[in-house]
Order: C-alpha cells, then sequence, then structure tokens
C-alpha cells in the first residue's frame, strides 16, 4: 500500500524584489511501507528540501504531499508538530544529539515530550539500544562514543515512537567504510520490517544497497528505477496500539527536569547570573530590614517618651520652628471648640460622644501670648552671658522617673511668690550649665530664670531648683527647661495675665479611645491641631525615614531591573548557542509551548537558585551590618522579618520568568529547518 504520495509540488523561496527562487518543480513520486529509498543528486539539487517537506518541517509548498490520507500542505503547527512526533523519525548526518544529555536521556527526549512515565520510556529505549548494540552505554554522554556509535543513537531516537516514516540525512557520511556497512545494515532491518526508510545521499555505496533510487537534478526528478537486486526480508505485521507519543502532553515536572539538564550543563554560568540577581535581592532585603529598623527605633524611642492613653492637643501653625516646639496659644474661642472637635472624631469613629471640659488637663508648652522669652542665669556667673532657652515647657502628664537621667520630677505643692520653685533641665540646657560654670553637677543648684511675657512691661524672674537632668527624646539636644503647669499659671495670673493654654492633654484609662483621637490629631485631614513635640519630632523623622527607605528601595530595584536585563541577555545568548538543539527538538515533535516551557522552566530555576542565594548572603550580611553598627553606634536601626524572604523569593521568581518571556518566545518561533542548519 501506498505509505507516501507526492503530487505536483513545487517549492519557492522568496529572494527578494518580488522574486523567487525554485527548489522543486513539478514532484510526483509515492512510496510504499517496506521500502529503502535513497534520493540522490548533487547539491543544491532539491533533495534536502523535499525531505523536510515529507518531514513536515516546511508546509509552504504548492501541490499535495500525503502521508497515511493527511494532505502536509497548509497544516498549523500543532497537527505538524504531531505529525513529526508520531509519524516520522529523523536521523541527520551530525547526529545531532544533545550534548549534556546522557544517551539513554537522547532516545527518550521524545516520549519526555509526551509525558510517558519513566519506566515506560526507559524500558522501550534499553530495548532498542540494546537491539542497536550499545545496551552498556546508557549512562554515557555523546562525546565518550565513536561516530558508528552516536549515529545508533540517532537511529535509537528516531525509532522510539515507532515512526512509519524514517528520514535519514546522509546517514553514513560522517563514517568510515566499515561502520557505514553497519549502519546501511540496521537501515535495511528498519526497512524490512514495514517501514518506510527514505535516505538523502550522495553515496554511490548507499545507493546501490536501496531497494529504489529517485534522483533529483535542478528541483526535478530524473530518475526513478527499483534495484532489482535487492533482497527484502519478511515484513512483521505491524503493532497498531497505541503509541508512546499519542498524548502530545508535555508535563511542567518534565520540563522543569529537562531545564534542569541544561542549566547543570552550563552550572558556572548560571550560577554566576544567579549570584548577580542574589546581589540584588541581598540590596532589597537589607533595604527593607533597615527601613522597619529605622521606623521601629524611632518609634521605641517616641513609645518611651509618651502614652498612649494620653492625647496631646496643640495649635497646628506653618511655621516649620513652632509646629515642632508649639507656642501659639489657644484663643478662648479656639479652646472653647477643642471638645466639639474631639467629641465629632469620636463619633465619626462609632464612640459615642462624651467629653466635657472637665476631661481635658490645660497645660502649657510655653507661657507665651505668641512668642517666648526665657533665659538663665547661674549666681555667681552673673557676668557670663544668659543661657537662653529655646522653650520654657510645662510638665508634660507623660513624664515620670522612667525618663529621668539624674536627680528627681520637679514636685511644686506650694507656690509662693519669692520661694524658689523647682525645675528640670534637657540634657541640651543641661550642657548650657556645664559651658556657663564648668561644673558637671547641677542637680539641686539654683538658677535664676528670666521669663518673657508678651503684655508685661518687664519679665518675670524666679529662683528655680533644679531637680532633674530629664532625657526628653528626640529634642535632649534642644535647651529646655520643664516647670509645672501650676508655676507658670500662678505667675501669669500674679502680673494681670489672662492665659490661655499652649497645649491641651486628654487622659483616658480606655487606651481605644486615646487611639481614635491620637489619630484625628496626628493623621487626620483636619487643619485645626498637632500633635506633642516629640510626636511631631517622631513624624518629622518617621517621614524622612520612610522617604530614605523608599529611594534605598529604589535603588535596590533598579538594581532588580539591571539584573532582569542581565537575564534577559543571557537566555537570550542561550537560545542562540542552542538554536541547532531547538531545531532537533522540534524534528522530533516538540511544539512551540514544548519550547516555552523548556525555556521558561529555566528562568524558573534562575529565580529559585537566585532568592535561595540571595536570601542565605543576606542573612551573613544582616548579620554583619547588625554587629558593625552595634560597636559602632550602640545599636543597630535593623528589623528583618521573615516575610522578607517570600517576598525577596517572589521578586527573583517573578523577574527571573519576565526576563525570560522573550528568549522563550524567540526559541518556539524558531524556523525548525533553518535551526538544523546552523553550525
Amino acid at each position: 500500500m501506498k505509505e507516501l504520495e507526492i503530487k505536483n509540488v513545487y517549492k519557492h523561496y522568496p529572494i527578494g524584489n518580488k522574486e523567487k527562487f525554485t527548489a522543486l518543480t513539478d514532484i510526483n513520486v509515492s512510496f510504499e511501507k517496506g521500502e529503502l529509498v535513497s534520493i540522490v543528486g548533487e547539491s543544491g539539487s532539491g533533495k534536502s528540501t523535499l525531505m523536510n517537506l515529507i518531514g513536515g518541517l516546511d508546509s509552504q509548498f504548492e501541490g499535495d504531499i500525503i502521508v497515511d490520507g493527511m494532505n502536509l500542505r497548509g497544516q498549523p503547527d500543532k497537527v505538524l508538530d504531531k505529525y513529526r512526533k508520531n509519524k516520522v523519525g529523523f536521523v541527520f548526518q551530525s547526529f545531532n544529539l544533545i550534548p549534556h544529555l546522557s544517551i539513554l536521556d537522547n532516545v527518550t527526549i521524545a516520549l519526555t515530550l509526551s509525558g510517558v512515565s519513566d519506566k515506560i520510556k526507559q524500558e522501550k529505549a534499553t530495548k532498542i539500544l540494546t537491539k542497536l548494540g550499545l545496551g552498556t552505554q546508557l549512562k554515557k554522554k555523546p562525546d565518550q562514543l565513536s561516530g558508528g556509535q552516536k549515529q545508533r543513537v540517532a537511529i535509537a531516537r528516531a525509532l522510539i515512537n515507532d515512526p512509519d516514516i524514517i528520514l535519514a540525512d546522509e546517514p553514513t557520511g560522517a563514517l568510515d567504510s566499515g561502520t557505514t556497512l553497519q549502519i546501511l545494515d540496521i537501515m535495511k532491518q528498519i526497512a524490512d520490517e514495514g517501514k518506510l526508510v527514505i535516505m538523502v545521499t550522495h553515496s554511490e555505496k548507499v545507493a546501490s544497497i536501496s531497494s529504489r533510487v529517485v534522483e533529483i537534478s535542478d528541483g526535478k526528478i530524473v530518475r526513478d528505477e527499483v534495484n532489482n537486486t535487492y533482497k527484502k526480508g519478511k515484513v512483521e505485521k505491524e503493532d497498531k496500539t497505541e503509541r508512546a507519543g499519542e498524548k502530545q502532553n508535555f508535563p511542567l515536572w518534565s520540563a522543569i527536569r529537562l531545564a534542569f539538564h541544561n542549566m547543570w550543563a552550563s552550572k558556572t554560568k548560571n550560577f554566576l547570573m544567579a549570584f548577580g540577581v542574589a546581589i540584588s535581592i541581598v540590596a532589597l532585603i537589607i533595604m527593607l530590614s533597615f527601613g522597619s529598623g529605622l521606623d521601629n527605633y524611632i518609634a521605641g524611642v517616641s513609645n518611651s517618651f509618651t502614652n498612649p492613653n494620653i492625647v496631646t492637643i496643640t495649635k497646628k501653625t506653618t511655621d516649620a520652628l513652632t509646629s515642632l516646639l508649639p507656642i501659639t496659644r489657644f484663643e478662648k474661642d479656639e479652646k472653647e471648640q477643642i471638645i466639639p472637635d474631639l467629641n465629632n472624631a469620636l463619633q465619626d469613629a462609632g464612640y459615642e460622644p462624651f467629653l466635657t471640659e472637665d476631661d481635658l488637663i490645660p497645660g502649657y508648652c510655653g507661657i507665651s501670648l505668641g512668642g517666648l522669652k526665657a533665659s538663665f542665669i547661674v549666681p555667681g556667673f552673673e557676668e557670663e552671658k544668659p543661657a537662653e532657652l529655646t522653650c520654657l515647657y510645662s510638665t508634660p502628664p507623660y513624664y515620670n522617673e522612667d525618663n529621668l537621667v539624674e536627680g528627681e520630677m520637679a514636685v511644686n505643692e506650694e507656690i509662693q511668690e519669692g520661694t524658689p520653685i523647682e525645675i528640670m533641665l534637657t540634657p541640651g540646657a543641661y550642657a548650657s550649665f556645664r559651658t556657663m560654670t564648668g561644673s558637671s553637677e547641677a542637680v539641686g543648684k539654683t538658677i535664676k530664670l528670666t521669663i518673657s511675657i508678651q503684655g508685661l512691661t518687664s519679665p518675670i524672674e524666679v529662683e528655680a531648683i533644679v531637680t532633674g537632668i530629664v532625657d526628653s527624646s528626640v529634642i535632649q539636644k534642644m535647651v529646655v527647661a520643664y516647670i509645672d503647669y501650676d508655676v507658670l499659671e500662678y505667675y501669669a495670673a500674679l502680673h494681670g495675665v489672662e492665659e490661655f493654654p499652649v497645649t491641651a492633654y486628654y487622659i483616658d484609662t480606655d487606651v481605644k479611645y486615646a487611639k481614635v483621637l491620637n489619630d484625628y490629631i496626628t493623621k487626620g485631614d483636619q487643619d485645626k491641631y498637632s500633635g506633642s513635640v516629640e510626636s511631631s519630632l517622631t513624624g518629622m523623622f518617621s517621614e524622612m525615614s520612610s522617604t530614605v527607605s523608599v529611594a534605598l528601595t529604589i535603588i535596590s530595584c533598579i538594581s532588580l531591573i539591571v539584573s532582569a536585563i542581565m537575564i534577559l541577555v543571557v537566555l537570550y545568548i542561550s537560545v542562540s548557542e542552542r538554536t541547532k538543539e531547538i531545531g532537533v527538538l522540534k524534528s522530533i515533535g516538540a511544539r512551540r509551548k514544548d519550547i516555552r516551557s523548556i525555556f521558561t522552566s529555566e528562568s524558573l530555576l534562575v529565580g529559585i537558585l537566585s532568592g535561595i542565594v540571595g536570601i542565605a548572603l543576606s542573612m551573613i550580611v544582616y548579620g554583619i551590618f547588625v554587629i558593625t553598627l552595634k560597636s559602632l553606634l550602640g545599636f543597630a536601626p535593623l528589623s528583618l522579618k521573615w516575610w522578607y524572604f517570600f517576598l525577596a523569593m517572589g521578586v527573583s521568581v517573578v523577574i527571573s520568568m519576565l526576563s525570560g518571556l522573550y528568549p522563550s518566545a524567540k526559541a518556539a518561533r524558531l524556523d525548525p529547518v533553518e535551526s538544523l542548519r546552523r553550525e
């Protein structure tokens, strides 16, 4: 019966300027199962072109090529892929074995593309290789074999899916005479078993042992004769059970395993690529840790000098200094509006409003009516220039003994004119004291405090006893002093000045209400109120920290982009280097999606390897940073969170996969004919 019919086939190649070269002209020929056919002709005569058409590597032709009732002309890629996988086996002159795969894996590759189980494909391949005399060579690589052995492996690969047609392109062209006879004998056995074997050759020796010779010259068949001396062996009845390759299913796991073999073959290059990406991953993790650690440090310092149950309310101002050091008073009507505004905030949060004026503790961050002047001088050092205070504060209700560096909290139980008051200094004010006196002992010492109040013709002068040095967190370097609000109120009233507070405090035992109001004061979109000086400075430093963190993260992202470009370039070069390998895969039935799966899997593995190396390196670098910063600063503003590792792994995989999209698409689009010609 006719296995292959070629009717009126023409093949043209465009050569520019709307001209074309005709490679094949009106080819009409048919072949039957069991034939051993030699197609002969000079180089450029068109015999390889005809083999490519028969093999389904090229479907753009005129006429008809009918195989087992199916016309190959104009068939979609997926149909031709299945055809090459199940109906045709290729044997190439240069063997075209994949160098980094074992002999067994080279033969089973077609079954791997079909999703055949390891057990079945290994049994099938072992049986064929043993039959071809290679049963003891299964684990060797192609470069460990002789030319004849390589060609036998190529034949085994062509036979593994039990095809009906074997196409051999100069199967003995790279072999010596002795090996040539062995390969030709194998080809004859294959034909005698009932398969159609077509060999393209220049060799008269090959043609002489064939059952039929077809000669092509200038794209035309000029001779078609049968070898009457050919002795055909007994044709065995072909087993038409399901072929191993009928499934057309290439599992992801098989793609990943094949990709791993490919990567291992170039392990040095791939590890260096992964290491380059890992450096970017390290930068990302360290930058995130630094940003988180800095935020935690600032929040920790702030929390140690504030109380979450206390809401601090100051008047919002656009002036940079007074926004940090609030000294702008609330007018009477503004003070009366605080309670309704806070109640509205509670109501918006779903709580019943309940605040009354009694709930608010009025206090001064200073006693000015729009401007503050305060200074102190130490008795006995009147000739020295007075130490100007940045601000005179009333002691916030959230300050306690935990905030003291030394000494005691200032307590003014009885206030009388002419009686010294108790005062506390910040480390900044304490430094001014030391500069003036040359002494480091300030606690228990008396200073003369001069307070200027707008509305008074002369400043208030009082004696004050320093009871303690208070660590006021982020403003500890500023020249600030703390006294009781009652003292300020007493002296203001004594001199006939009606005072409205610069700061008011709300205290609640239920932190949820305080949190709502603190969020309203510090984070809301209202334009009336600000929080405490600590919260203002903390907010400013947190914002700066966030800005720095974002900037550092952007820098690390830029390095990730550079890494992505590096992966793209390396994979693109890999496609170019493996063009012939891709052509071989397509010749044995690999679909475009299969090729994409292989290269996409390589991208995935690069991403996973980069992530693992990056995480390991980041832990080492993190430890070095922590030890170094603690030795230099006494603390390390870094916080490594467990989810950073998952993020880093995700980022690594994503950028690797994205980088591999174009190379994998390029590999999938490669023309199999052109790929197989690549040297």
